[in-house]
């Protein structure tokens, strides 16, 4: 039972970032603003994260230098504050399925940032670093294929929705225009841009201050606060800061502690268990879950192109961690004359 366990805790992590899509779809499509909606969150996140940091790692953290807490603001500015409010945005004009799917071109998008700061390599002399070109040509023709087609309507489920009479009503005000749908297809590619970037430049930081735990609940205060000054300046009603027993404290109560505090933690012990691929090949479980929930919970009428163009993106990152596994696997000798019997 204990070797399944790793199986179950990634079907776990999935699970939680499908409703994660389902339930900030639905606080936005409910009327809460963004801008708030990822503060709030970023708050919920730190106090929840700090007392397990003073905790476990206050005492043999590292001591932090200016320059070390100045990479560290910036990371969080541009890989978390930036990244979610664009990432908002982007949920607010397209629908949880097509923002579970592009979720899938992550890896493939970090890959290439890392060969462009030459952190990674590819040869397209060998067979794993074609794996890797062709995974990366894929990817790009899925995210084309989710941008410019639609295609038919698949309305299977649709009839027993739970909470769609809001996104309802704006699917039949035409709220989904080929416009708004390309221009959110590319704020989520950008959001996942700047996140790839945070997982790229996070890795040098962490050398200076490995100090997970604290390095994260630091990365979560200071997003709360530059996520603040951002709403702040976005809306001053003060009607949309209050948070009523509903949809909006839901969502923010389960991404800023489930989402980042949870699903931290299990990341972190299915990494040490089987390593960061085999998490990585579990990322399409969550467009899976997504699809039909969104369905079954928000009445959303799924379309073909975002059935294609979401496997597009699962075989591209299956090429792309192929390629990276077969590097990975140690070069036997060919001179085996003085191998021990």
């Amino acid at each position: 039972m204990k070797g399944n366990n790793p199986y179950l805790i990634v079907f776990i992590i999935q699970a939680i970032y499908a409703a994660m899509f389902l339930l900030s779809k639905a606080a936005f499509d409910h009327g809460m603003n963004n801008f708030i909606f990822v503060f709030y969150r970023q708050a919920i996140a730190s106090l929840f994260l700090l007392p397990f940091a003073f905790f476990f790692e206050w005492k043999t953290a590292p001591p932090l230098s200016f320059l070390t807490f100045c990479k560290i603001f910036f990371l969080s500015f541009f890989g978390v504050t930036l990244s979610l409010d664009i990432y908002g945005i982007g949920l607010i004009y397209t629908s949880a399925t097509l923002a579970a799917a592009a979720t899938n071109s992550l890896p493939v998008i970090t890959f290439i940032l890392a060969l462009i700061l030459r952190i990674e390599y590819l040869k397209i002399t060998t067979s794993a670093g074609i794996a890797k070109l062709v995974g990366i040509v894929i990817c790009v023709a899925g995210v084309a294929t989710l941008a410019l087609y639609k295609g038919p309507r698949l309305e299977f489920l649709s009839h027993h929705h739970i909470l769609s009479s809001y996104h309802e009503t704006k699917q039949l005000h035409g709220h989904e225009s080929s416009v708004t749908w390309i221009k959110g297809c590319f704020l989520l590619l950008l959001s996942n841009s700047f996140f790839g970037l945070w997982l790229v430049l996070q890795s040098f930081v962490i050398k200076v201050f490995p100090s997970k735990l604290l390095f994260t609940t630091l990365q979560c205060f200071l997003s709360s606060i530059q996520s603040f000054v951002i709403a702040i300046a976005v809306e001053r009603d003060i009607e949309q800061w209050k948070l009523a027993w509903n949809i909006r404290l839901l969502s923010v109560l389960y991404c800023g502690i489930m989402v980042t505090g949870v699903t931290y933690y299990l990341q972190t012990w299915v990494i040490e268990k089987k390593g960061p691929v085999f998490l990585a090949m579990s990322t399409p479980l969550a467009l899976i879950l997504t699809i039909f929930s969104s369905a079954l919970v928000l009445g959303v009428i799924i379309r073909l192109g975002s059935i294609l163009g979401g496997i597009a993106l699962i075989l591209g990152l299956y090429c792309v961690l192929w390629g990276k596994s077969r590097e990975q696997i140690p070069k036997v000798p060919l001179n085996l004359e003085h191998a021990s019997v």
